[in-house]
């Protein structure tokens, strides 16, 4: 099957010792890069084809080789072609988080006591050589929703006053990330692999920065493609807690990452849909609005719950942020 691989990804494995495997493609993401399972002499990898300019791999591989040198499960390398956007790399199989539960949801405590175990095995490690999730990182993330999703719905909004809100509410939680741990930034059901030695294996890393250690459990406990129970996200908040410590400022640190990230999503599911004509995004939008109506309940988030009141209309918060293509 080879012969429907571009070209130079023939010449790629056969230079790696994988000439004529057996291809089978993989579902796309969000992004340009290309999944695909070969299998060859009894062997198995998966190669990623992240063309350029489109895509650089070279921040995956940096993030592997960190995390695969401090004892975390990310893919072992086998081969790589960075000016081709080529990644020869270990399979970790079929069972991925989100499909597993789907077929065995009365494994969802202890796969997500797992996956939280994971986190905290992570955040004991020094924070990696990663660039800083700052303020202005942050700010970037979240002018998403008035830049991409306020337009689609029809709605004109005081973007000024929108960012002034977020310094106001991010700053504090500022100090508390120093030194800071490594943050995945996309550590979900869809991105943990369960491996056949009980391991979580991690993908889709290479966006790691060094941040709050409240903003991977956002992102698990808050997942915008599969339904987490309020009361599974309090009980893996509170064994997290147990595992590694929370001090007072925590659930206010975690309810200002959770809306934080909740808004960057409803921003990029929007983008999705209109620059990029990917509208099945769209359908996600509902679940990760109400769980950022949820974070701007708490009292650490009063300054953007009171831009959200004078500037989404009543409506749109009652569909929870629902956009038609």
């Amino acid at each position: 099957m080879t012969q429907t691989l571009p070209r130079h990804i023939d010449e790629f494995l056969a230079e790696s010792g994988w000439a004529a495997p057996q291809v089978e493609p993989l579902p796309g993401d969000a992004s340009f890069r290309r999944y695909f399972r070969l299998a060859h002499e009894g062997r198995a990898a998966l190669l990623m084809d992240a063309p350029p300019p489109h895509e650089d791999v070279r921040p995956f591989l940096h993030v592997a080789h960190w995390l695969n040198g401090h004892g975390m499960r990310a893919p072992q390398i086998y081969a790589q072609c960075d000016e081709r956007g080529l990644v020869l790399l270990e399979d970790f199989g079929f069972d991925r988080m989100r499909d597993w539960l789907d077929e065995h949801p009365a494994d969802e405590m202890s796969v997500y006591t797992a996956a939280i175990d994971a986190l905290v095995a992570l955040h004991q490690c020094p924070p990696g050589p990663f660039a800083p999730y700052d303020m202005a990182v942050y700010l970037r993330e979240v002018a998403l929703l008035p830049d991409w999703f306020c337009p689609q719905a029809g709605i004109e909004v005081d973007a000024a006053g929108y960012e002034a809100a977020w310094r106001e509410v991010l700053e504090p939680m500022l100090a508390r990330q120093e030194p800071g741990v490594t943050v995945l930034r996309d550590y979900h059901a869809e991105n943990i692999m369960l491996l056949a030695d009980g391991s979580q294996g991690l993908i889709d890393f290479q966006d790691a920065l060094v941040g709050h250690r409240a903003y991977d459990l956002v992102s698990l406990l808050q997942d915008a493609r599969r339904d987490v129970s309020e009361e599974l996200e309090a009980a893996m908040l509170e064994h997290y807690c147990q595992k590694a410590g929370c001090d007072e400022h925590f659930a206010a640190d975690y309810a200002r990452l959770g809306a934080q990230r909740n808004a960057k999503i409803v921003g990029i599911f929007a983008r999705l849909n209109q620059r990029d004509g990917k509208p099945r995004y769209l359908s996600l939008i509902p679940r990760v609005w109400a769980a950022m109506e949820r974070d701007l309940a708490h009292p650490a988030l009063a300054p953007v719950a009171r831009w959200f009141d004078a500037n989404i209309p009543a409506e749109v918060r009652a569909n929870k942020g629902k956009l038609t293509a």
